[in-house]
């Protein structure tokens, strides 16, 4: 039975691919595949196949914006922010990206509306952070996705979403808590009640988002907290969900040579950080290794070492084979795509859940987590060649991505959504 399925992705590039590479499972099963998707993605997505049927979260601007540009210059504007402890970064970082994000929930409300009267979803997905009341009020099935750290899906005995606190070290976390609750319980209350008067169930207390009718979330099983936090059953984790929708790509004949082969790479937002991004390009050029670099939306004000090449966008799912080792910042996409190719990591973490991957892979010993701002270059390339001389690690990581391959979260995700509309 062929469906019509919505999907509605957070508007930044790690959700959105996430839903591409899911949607693209679906659309060659033979489903109608339709994206609310912000409006920014304009022509991007029909490219792939899909039908587009997009959402302005704010008054259109009257020049044409990339894709995710909203959050592009959210970050840029918001980057000495970065350096200060996630704690305080409660108050300066955090509440305003759910300030900026309640504010689109409230503007699109009404032609999310129009467009499930149009589209006639037989199932809605949301891969977000915070509810949209009119895909919940719909009528039908709705499946949610977290392609964030799954410390989002809270547990007392769990460290604190977007602390990047250890695990086994309990010190910290009610002081967390306690300022989240004092930075966030106004504009959380305000939130909820809005949502309950167009509809919802009252949201579970200070989060934003509700469960679904199902719950997919993307984290492989080696790095999950599921020991320490148990789901419930309506609960289903993606070992990974790499999408096959990524372009091809030959290794630069400049890079020929000897050297380990590395991806740096500080996501679509990090890398508008032109001075962080500079920085590590700078201490990496010291090294006798080869680096291929996501240059990200300021791409001509980064400039690049003989050994190394670079593009503003990079096929990630294609280069991640190739390297011996990924230096990131930790974004959930890429922390999980460098585990579902077995490959270890260096994580400079900048804002949201980044923490939480970063001190993820630290603590599991798959990576090494760096102060971001306050490194040193010895701190870097140490790290560099601890990690590249490990091969005890390199061949563990290597057969836990077999496993997390075999696992092929991609189509079990695709599996559920059918699953949740027949």
């Amino acid at each position: 039975m062929s469906l019509t399925i919505l999907f509605m992705p957070e508007s930044a590039y790690g959700p959105t691919n996430n839903c591409i590479g899911i949607g693209d499972i679906l659309r060659k099963r033979g489903h109608r595949v339709v994206f609310a998707a912000e409006a920014s993605w304009k022509g991007k997505l029909e490219a792939l196949g899909f039908e587009e049927d997009l959402v302005d979260l704010a008054p259109p601007s009257e020049e044409e914006q990339d894709a995710g540009q909203f959050w592009k210059d959210f970050i840029r504007d918001t980057a000495p922010e970065y350096r200060k402890t996630t704690a305080e970064q409660l108050e300066t970082v955090t509440k305003p990206i759910w300030d900026a994000l309640i504010d689109g929930v409230k503007y699109c409300e009404p032609q999310l509306k129009a467009i499930i009267e149009r589209v006639q979803p037989d199932v809605i997905v949301e891969d977000n952070v915070i509810t949209f009341p009119a895909l919940l009020t719909a009528g039908k099935p709705f499946v949610r996705i977290v392609s964030c750290n799954p410390l989002e899906i809270r547990g007392e005995n769990a460290p604190p979403v977007f602390s990047g606190l250890p695990a086994d070290d309990r010190s910290e976390w009610q002081a967390f808590r306690a300022e989240y609750d004092r930075t966030h319980r106004e504009i959380w209350t305000a939130f909820n009640e809005w949502c309950v008067a167009q509809g919802t169930a009252p949201l579970p207390d200070l989060d934003f988002i509700h469960e679904g009718d199902q719950n997919l979330y993307v984290f492989p099983e080696i790095a999950d907290y599921t020991g320490i936090r148990p789901l419930g059953a309506n609960w289903h984790r993606l070992d990974s969900s790499v999408r096959e929708t990524d372009e091809g790509f030959e290794l630069p004949e400049s890079l020929g040579g000897e050297g380990a082969l590395v991806y740096f790479s500080l996501g679509s937002l990090g890398s508008a950080d032109v001075e962080l991004m500079q920085r590590v390009i700078d201490i990496l050029a010291t090294t006798p290794h080869r680096f291929i670099v996501s240059k990200g939306p300021l791409h001509e004000e980064i400039k690049l070492a003989d050994n190394m090449w670079g593009a503003e966008f990079v096929p990630q799912t294609k280069v991640l084979p190739m390297v011996d080792l990924v230096i990131t910042h930790g974004g959930n996409n890429t922390t999980t795509e460098s585990l579902h190719f077995g490959k270890p990591m260096i994580l400079l973490p900048l804002f949201w859940d980044q923490y939480d991957n970063a001190q993820r892979m630290h603590e599991l010993g798959y990576g090494v987590r760096l102060a971001t701002y306050s490194f040193t270059g010895e701190e870097l390339t140490g790290a560099l060649e601890r990690l590249l001389g490990d091969t005890g690690l390199r061949e563990r990581l290597a057969a836990a991505g077999e496993e997390i391959r075999r696992r092929d979260g991609l189509r079990k995700a695709a599996d559920l959504i059918e699953q949740a509309g027949a």
